[in-house]
Protein backbone atom coordinates (compact mmCIF):
# COMPACT_ATOMS: atom_id res chain seq x y z
CA UNK A 1 0.00 0.00 0.00
CA UNK A 2 0.98 3.41 -1.03
CA UNK A 3 2.61 5.82 1.73
CA UNK A 4 0.61 8.32 3.70
CA UNK A 5 1.40 11.93 4.69
CA UNK A 6 0.78 10.60 8.29
CA UNK A 7 3.04 8.02 7.98
CA UNK A 8 6.08 9.51 6.15
CA UNK A 9 5.68 12.51 9.44
CA UNK A 10 5.62 9.88 11.81
CA UNK A 11 8.09 8.63 10.65
CA UNK A 12 10.21 12.02 9.94
CA UNK A 13 9.44 12.87 13.60
CA UNK A 14 10.53 9.64 15.20
CA UNK A 15 14.07 9.93 13.29
CA UNK A 16 14.47 13.62 14.71
CA UNK A 17 14.42 12.41 18.60
CA UNK A 18 16.93 11.21 20.29
CA UNK A 19 16.78 8.13 22.68
CA UNK A 20 18.14 9.99 25.54
CA UNK A 21 15.59 12.47 25.59
CA UNK A 22 12.92 10.04 26.38
CA UNK A 23 13.25 8.25 29.66
CA UNK A 24 13.57 5.16 27.75
CA UNK A 25 16.03 2.99 29.05
CA UNK A 26 19.46 2.78 26.45
CA UNK A 27 19.42 -0.55 24.73
CA UNK A 28 22.86 -1.35 23.24
CA UNK A 29 23.55 -2.60 19.75
CA UNK A 30 23.40 -0.92 16.99
CA UNK A 31 20.85 1.37 15.36
CA UNK A 32 19.78 1.75 11.82
CA UNK A 33 17.92 4.65 12.64
CA UNK A 34 19.39 8.03 14.28
CA UNK A 35 16.21 8.31 15.88
CA UNK A 36 13.50 5.91 18.12
CA UNK A 37 12.58 2.87 16.63
CA UNK A 38 9.17 2.12 16.18
CA UNK A 39 9.17 -0.04 19.30
CA UNK A 40 9.71 2.73 21.09
CA UNK A 41 7.51 4.87 19.70
CA UNK A 42 4.69 2.43 20.43
CA UNK A 43 5.99 1.89 23.86
CA UNK A 44 5.90 5.60 24.80
CA UNK A 45 2.58 6.06 23.12
CA UNK A 46 0.73 2.74 24.44
CA UNK A 47 -0.21 1.47 21.67
CA UNK A 48 1.11 -2.21 19.66
CA UNK A 49 4.10 -2.28 17.33
CA UNK A 50 1.79 -3.79 14.55
CA UNK A 51 -0.87 -1.18 14.91
CA UNK A 52 2.51 1.64 15.23
CA UNK A 53 3.70 -0.51 12.12
CA UNK A 54 1.11 -0.35 10.43
CA UNK A 55 -0.07 3.80 11.00
CA UNK A 56 4.41 4.47 9.51
CA UNK A 57 3.37 2.33 6.26
CA UNK A 58 -0.16 3.68 5.62
CA UNK A 59 -2.14 0.16 5.91
CA UNK A 60 -3.77 2.24 8.78
CA UNK A 61 -5.01 5.68 8.13
CA UNK A 62 -7.68 6.33 10.68
CA UNK A 63 -6.43 6.53 14.25
CA UNK A 64 -8.50 7.63 16.90
CA UNK A 65 -8.01 11.00 18.38
CA UNK A 66 -6.58 9.37 21.94
CA UNK A 67 -3.99 7.57 19.68
CA UNK A 68 -2.71 10.90 18.12
CA UNK A 69 -2.66 12.64 21.25
CA UNK A 70 -0.67 9.84 22.85
CA UNK A 71 1.79 9.57 19.76
CA UNK A 72 1.94 14.13 19.82
CA UNK A 73 2.98 13.30 22.99
CA UNK A 74 5.52 10.57 22.86
CA UNK A 75 6.84 12.08 19.91
CA UNK A 76 7.52 15.47 22.06
CA UNK A 77 5.21 17.61 19.46
CA UNK A 78 4.67 21.03 20.37
CA UNK A 79 1.66 22.55 19.34
CA UNK A 80 1.94 23.48 15.79
CA UNK A 81 3.53 19.94 14.88
CA UNK A 82 0.45 18.48 16.92
CA UNK A 83 -1.97 20.35 14.76
CA UNK A 84 -0.31 19.31 11.74
CA UNK A 85 -0.55 15.51 13.11
CA UNK A 86 -3.51 16.15 13.72
CA UNK A 87 -4.41 17.55 10.12
CA UNK A 88 -3.03 14.51 8.83
CA UNK A 89 -4.67 11.90 10.49
CA UNK A 90 -8.13 13.43 9.89
CA UNK A 91 -9.63 14.48 13.10
CA UNK A 92 -9.03 18.55 12.46
CA UNK A 93 -10.53 20.55 9.31
CA UNK A 94 -8.63 21.34 6.95
CA UNK A 95 -9.49 24.41 4.39
CA UNK A 96 -10.83 23.71 1.13
CA UNK A 97 -10.62 27.78 -0.32
CA UNK A 98 -7.55 28.37 -2.60
CA UNK A 99 -5.06 31.16 -1.45
CA UNK A 100 -7.29 34.29 -1.75
CA UNK A 101 -4.84 37.32 -3.54
CA UNK A 102 -7.39 39.62 -2.35
CA UNK A 103 -7.08 41.85 0.87
CA UNK A 104 -9.74 43.54 2.50
CA UNK A 105 -9.75 47.03 2.15
CA UNK A 106 -9.76 47.95 5.96
CA UNK A 107 -6.68 45.98 6.22
CA UNK A 108 -5.31 47.96 3.50
CA UNK A 109 -6.21 50.89 5.41
CA UNK A 110 -4.63 49.46 8.66
CA UNK A 111 -1.48 48.63 7.09
CA UNK A 112 -1.03 52.12 5.31
CA UNK A 113 -1.39 53.69 9.27
CA UNK A 114 2.01 52.54 10.06
CA UNK A 115 4.16 54.60 8.41
CA UNK A 116 6.93 53.62 10.92
CA UNK A 117 6.44 49.98 10.85
CA UNK A 118 7.02 47.46 8.02
CA UNK A 119 4.02 45.34 7.27
CA UNK A 120 2.89 42.87 4.78
CA UNK A 121 0.15 40.48 4.33
CA UNK A 122 0.87 37.13 2.72
CA UNK A 123 -1.05 34.13 1.75
CA UNK A 124 -1.01 30.61 2.44
CA UNK A 125 1.71 30.42 -0.67
CA UNK A 126 4.00 33.13 1.13
CA UNK A 127 2.87 35.81 -1.68
CA UNK A 128 3.24 39.07 -0.76
CA UNK A 129 -0.46 40.49 -1.13
CA UNK A 130 -0.30 43.79 0.08
CA UNK A 131 2.73 46.07 1.61
CA UNK A 132 3.28 49.14 2.87
CA UNK A 133 5.36 51.78 1.89
CA UNK A 134 8.43 51.21 4.42
CA UNK A 135 8.04 47.09 4.04
CA UNK A 136 8.58 47.84 0.02
CA UNK A 137 11.38 49.85 0.96
CA UNK A 138 12.80 47.48 3.52
CA UNK A 139 12.26 44.28 0.50
CA UNK A 140 14.14 47.21 -1.82
CA UNK A 141 11.35 47.06 -4.04
CA UNK A 142 10.62 43.20 -4.32
CA UNK A 143 13.47 43.11 -7.10
CA UNK A 144 13.31 39.59 -7.35
CA UNK A 145 9.72 37.95 -6.08
CA UNK A 146 6.64 39.07 -4.06
CA UNK A 147 6.58 35.60 -3.09
CA UNK A 148 8.98 35.45 -0.09
CA UNK A 149 9.62 31.20 -0.21
CA UNK A 150 11.53 32.54 -4.16
CA UNK A 151 12.99 35.82 -2.15
CA UNK A 152 14.32 33.48 0.28
CA UNK A 153 15.83 30.65 -1.84
CA UNK A 154 16.48 31.99 -5.43
CA UNK A 155 17.89 35.29 -4.87
CA UNK A 156 21.51 35.35 -4.71
CA UNK A 157 20.95 38.74 -2.59
CA UNK A 158 19.06 36.82 0.26
CA UNK A 159 21.77 35.50 1.46
CA UNK A 160 23.39 38.64 2.66
CA UNK A 161 19.90 40.69 3.06
CA UNK A 162 19.10 38.27 5.69
CA UNK A 163 22.24 38.19 8.32
CA UNK A 164 21.06 34.98 9.55
CA UNK A 165 19.71 33.22 6.32
CA UNK A 166 19.77 29.33 7.50
CA UNK A 167 17.35 29.98 9.93
CA UNK A 168 15.25 32.31 8.08
CA UNK A 169 14.94 29.28 5.20
CA UNK A 170 14.18 26.49 8.49
CA UNK A 171 11.50 29.35 9.45
CA UNK A 172 9.97 29.79 6.45
CA UNK A 173 10.17 26.14 5.07
CA UNK A 174 8.17 25.21 8.55
CA UNK A 175 5.36 28.01 7.99
CA UNK A 176 4.94 26.73 4.23
CA UNK A 177 4.46 22.90 5.67
CA UNK A 178 2.10 24.35 8.18
CA UNK A 179 -0.21 25.78 5.78
CA UNK A 180 0.20 23.15 3.52
CA UNK A 181 -0.99 20.79 6.33
CA UNK A 182 -4.07 23.18 5.97
CA UNK A 183 -4.75 23.43 2.54
CA UNK A 184 -3.09 20.65 0.64
CA UNK A 185 -4.98 20.34 -2.72
CA UNK A 186 -4.51 24.90 -3.09
CA UNK A 187 -3.72 25.03 -6.41
CA UNK A 188 -1.44 27.78 -5.84
CA UNK A 189 0.53 26.07 -2.99
CA UNK A 190 1.01 23.71 -4.73
CA UNK A 191 2.32 25.37 -8.14
CA UNK A 192 4.60 27.12 -5.62
CA UNK A 193 5.89 24.16 -3.67
CA UNK A 194 6.69 21.99 -7.16
CA UNK A 195 8.51 25.42 -8.48
CA UNK A 196 10.87 25.61 -5.12
CA UNK A 197 11.41 21.51 -5.25
CA UNK A 198 12.95 22.34 -8.72
CA UNK A 199 14.39 25.20 -8.29
CA UNK A 200 16.30 24.56 -4.88
CA UNK A 201 18.62 22.09 -3.07
CA UNK A 202 18.30 23.62 -0.04
CA UNK A 203 14.51 23.97 -0.09
CA UNK A 204 14.56 20.46 -1.02
CA UNK A 205 16.39 19.27 1.64
CA UNK A 206 14.52 21.44 4.68
CA UNK A 207 11.10 20.05 2.90
CA UNK A 208 12.11 16.73 3.47
CA UNK A 209 12.50 17.34 7.00
CA UNK A 210 8.85 17.56 7.54
CA UNK A 211 9.18 20.49 10.30
CA UNK A 212 5.86 22.28 10.38
CA UNK A 213 5.54 25.44 12.99
CA UNK A 214 3.97 29.11 12.53
CA UNK A 215 6.03 31.78 12.51
CA UNK A 216 5.75 34.16 16.23
CA UNK A 217 6.96 36.51 17.71
CA UNK A 218 10.85 36.57 16.97
CA UNK A 219 13.76 38.85 15.80
CA UNK A 220 15.17 38.90 12.76
CA UNK A 221 18.54 40.75 11.17
CA UNK A 222 19.01 42.48 7.90
CA UNK A 223 21.54 44.35 6.31
CA UNK A 224 19.72 46.70 3.88
CA UNK A 225 21.98 48.28 0.78
CA UNK A 226 20.56 52.19 2.05
CA UNK A 227 20.57 52.20 5.59
CA UNK A 228 22.87 49.08 7.26
CA UNK A 229 22.25 46.73 9.45
CA UNK A 230 18.94 45.83 11.18
CA UNK A 231 17.48 44.14 13.74
CA UNK A 232 13.63 44.06 14.18
CA UNK A 233 11.04 41.76 16.35
CA UNK A 234 8.65 40.88 14.28
CA UNK A 235 4.85 39.84 15.05
CA UNK A 236 2.42 37.64 13.23
CA UNK A 237 -1.60 37.94 13.15
CA UNK A 238 -4.12 35.37 11.69
CA UNK A 239 -6.48 37.64 9.68
CA UNK A 240 -9.63 35.91 10.56
CA UNK A 241 -11.46 37.65 8.09
CA UNK A 242 -9.20 35.72 5.22
CA UNK A 243 -8.72 32.46 6.60
CA UNK A 244 -5.00 31.49 5.08
CA UNK A 245 -3.84 35.06 5.02
CA UNK A 246 -1.29 36.44 8.06
CA UNK A 247 -0.21 40.13 8.86
CA UNK A 248 3.29 40.71 10.04
CA UNK A 249 4.64 43.73 11.12
CA UNK A 250 8.04 44.89 12.50
CA UNK A 251 9.12 47.07 14.71
CA UNK A 252 12.95 48.22 16.31
CA UNK A 253 13.23 49.12 19.93
CA UNK A 254 13.77 52.40 20.58
CA UNK A 255 16.88 54.24 21.31
CA UNK A 256 18.57 51.84 19.44
CA UNK A 257 20.84 51.64 16.24
CA UNK A 258 18.07 50.17 14.55
CA UNK A 259 15.34 52.17 15.62
CA UNK A 260 17.13 54.99 13.60
CA UNK A 261 17.75 52.88 10.79
CA UNK A 262 14.37 52.02 10.61
CA UNK A 263 13.41 55.90 11.09
CA UNK A 264 15.79 56.37 8.10
CA UNK A 265 14.35 53.95 5.89
CA UNK A 266 11.12 55.71 6.74
CA UNK A 267 12.18 58.55 5.36
CA UNK A 268 13.83 57.54 2.20
CA UNK A 269 10.30 55.61 1.52
CA UNK A 270 8.49 58.85 1.91
CA UNK A 271 10.50 60.52 0.16
CA UNK A 272 10.20 58.11 -2.71
CA UNK A 273 6.81 57.73 -2.55
CA UNK A 274 6.32 61.69 -3.11
CA UNK A 275 8.63 61.87 -5.82
CA UNK A 276 6.99 58.64 -7.68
Amino acid sequence: MAETELGVYLRARRERIAPSRTGLPMAGGYRRVPGLRREEVALLAGVSMDYYTRLEQGRERRPSAQVVDALAAALQLDEDARLHLFRLAGLSPRAHVAADGRVDPSLLELVDAWPNNPAIVYNRAYDVLAANAIADALFSGWPHSRNLLRAVFTDPAARTFYRDWPAVARNVVAGFRLGHGAAPHDPRVGQVLTELLDASPEFTELWSRHDARGKSLERKRFLHSDVGPLELTMQTFDVRSSPGQELVVYHAEPSTPSAEALALLGSLAATRRTSG
